[in-house]
């Protein structure tokens, strides 16, 4: 039975029709109907020999498993006791990686919380929205981000307490409260279909949605990818890029390792391409989490500093074009471990990795989902075709009141809006978000493709290709091109492309047009925004 006793979330997930089919076919995710996630990850860890070892890390020092519960069980108690925390309650989260964030958010889903994870790098404006959707009446902040989240609550008497984190000799801040109490705090008996989560997209096409994940969503998600293909063990050390707000991040850099009995170092501050290199050699990490642009630009330090004890690198959150999988490879000798996943599923659902993988795929379908390739009307097209990705599983799509259900799920299907062509082994080949498919003269063209071979030329950084209207075409290819230092961004430029992408692939997918800029547009993840090189 559900102990959320606040049912804002529960009223307003999808009528019944719009909701994603969920299988759960397989004996692993057979999960007890009342669970919570952070009790079966975090208070269990000790029964399974993990309770002394490390969990987080930092330059400050290790947590154990069994510190971090004392911790978490501490601040539980300052949410329900001096904070008024009710099962089902919105907390919003705003901060970077740090462990200060992981331990606010395990603690916020132990006591039966709904975690409502922000980007650090949002503006009031953008926070605003997340206060209007989801509607938290407590944040936990960093206290260096308090700035613009003071300015977002100022129209939005909803947001009654904000109180810091990260802050340890601030009065009144998470630590001084946390200090104050006692452990040993029971986990909020959610039923596995309560909230734990509310995650908003990174906002690749316009507005975020509220994606809702239940405990038994985060639950499902571990005993797929992470059983099956990450293979993670209480040995590894695991660093990352992608934001905890973020579900990418918060798989890979919190919910999976704390599964697998493993621990994640938290640099102090952002990483950078060189730090992030540095880091996994004095830290002896074993498993990374970037995104294909990360990966290329961290490539040049990885083959000068080493990578030391690295044996898996994680790429995810957006196409890996081939041209970066090689790089990468040369420069450590680890062969990239890609990644299909999305915020309305929780995580990676195609992957292979190891001697699974086959240049240019993706990879399979990861054991407990099911996926297609499909025409417009949802029937599957012969193997080779490009159509649109449909994948149902143990997670699928539920939007917080969001009229844009109905085009993600379309009879119990998940759709998340891309474009893959599936060979004959059932390997998967993404060409492109299904939108960004660009019809040229009657071809098809796969914007990544063209990506792809721009950038094994030695002049491209970065680069993004759209289609754009064109009268006698229907549309032409127009790549954004940011250049090496020391390349000139010419005419002479502009041709030499053209004629290295038509000696790359078919001569008819070049660029007509391309345009040279200093930058990409970019989410705080990472992805490429698209729309925003069509608005240019």
């Amino acid at each position: 039975m559900s102990a959320q006793t606040d049912r804002f979330v529960h009223d307003r997930l999808p009528p019944g029709p719009q909701w994603p089919k969920l299988l759960y076919d397989r004996p692993e995710l057979a999960l007890p109907a009342q669970c919570n996630v952070v009790e079966a990850l975090l208070d269990r860890a000790p029964q399974k020999g993990w309770g002394d070892r490390p969990l987080l890390r930092s330059s400050q020092g290790v947590l154990t498993y069994r510190d971090v519960r004392e911790r978490v069980d501490r601040i539980c108690r300052v949410l329900v006791e001096d904070l008024g925390l009710v099962p089902g309650h919105r907390v919003l989260l705003r901060g970077g990686n740090s462990v200060g964030m992981a331990l606010a958010w395990l603690a916020v889903v132990k006591a039966g919380g709904v975690a409502v994870a922000t980007m650090p790098l949002l503006r009031a404006r953008e926070l605003g929205d997340i206060i209007d959707k989801a509607q938290p009446t407590l944040a936990l902040c960093d206290i260096r981000l308090l700035e613009e989240l003071e300015l977002a609550r100022k129209e939005r008497p909803v947001l009654r307490t904000v109180v810091p984190f990260n802050a340890p000799n601030e009065p009144g801040a998470l630590a001084v409260r946390a200090a104050q109490k006692q452990g040993d705090f029971p986990a909020c008996p959610t039923a596995a279909d309560d909230i734990a989560l509310l995650a908003f997209t990174s906002g690749t096409t316009g507005k975020p949605k509220a994606a809702v994940h239940t405990h038994r969503d985060v639950l499902a998600s571990c005993e797929t990818w992470p059983r099956h293909v990450l293979r993670a063990t209480p040995e590894d050390i695991v660093v990352g890029s992608p934001p905890l707000a973020f579900t990418f991040g918060l798989g890979g850099l919190l919910v999976f390792p704390m599964w697998a009995g493993a621990s994640v170092y938290f640099p102090d501050a952002p990483y950078t391409p060189e730090s992030f290199v540095r880091t996994i050699g004095e830290v002896g990490a074993t498993i990374c989490y970037t995104a294909p642009t990360f990966y290329r630009h961290a490539a040049p330090f990885a083959r000068q500093l080493g990578v030391g004890r690295l044996r898996t690198s994680v790429s995810a959150g957006e196409g890996l074009p081939d041209a970066t999988r090689q790089l990468w490879k040369q420069a450590t000798g680890i062969e990239m471990l890609d990644g299909i996943g999305a915020t309305e599923m929780f995580h990676i659902f195609i992957s292979s990795a190891g001697e699974e993988v086959r240049r240019g795929a993706i990879g399979k379908v990861v054991p407990g989902y099911q996926a297609r390739v499909v025409d417009d009307d949802g029937n599957e097209v012969p193997r080779g075709t490009i159509g649109k990705l449909a994948v149902i599983g143990p997670t699928g799509c539920k939007y917080l009141d969001d009229p844009r259900q109905s085009n993600y799920v379309k009879d119990g299907w998940n759709y998340p809006g891309d474009a893959f062509l599936q060979d004959e082994d059932g390997y998967f080949f993404y060409q492109a978000r299904a939108d960004d498919m660009i019809i040229t003269a009657g071809y098809n063209v796969g914007g990544p493709e063209v990506e792809d071979a721009l950038l094994k030329h030695p002049a491209v950084a970065e680069c993004g290709v759209i289609g754009k209207p064109d009268e006698e075409r229907g549309m032409i290819v127009k790549a954004f091109c940011v250049l090496k230092p020391g390349h000139a961004a010419d005419a002479a430029m502009v041709k030499a492309l053209q004629e290295h992408v038509k000696a790359t692939i078919a001569p008819y997918k070049y660029p007509r047009e391309i345009e040279f800029l200093a930058s990409l547009p970019r989410t705080e993840t990472g992805k490429l925004q698209r729309f925003r090189l069509r608005q240019l």
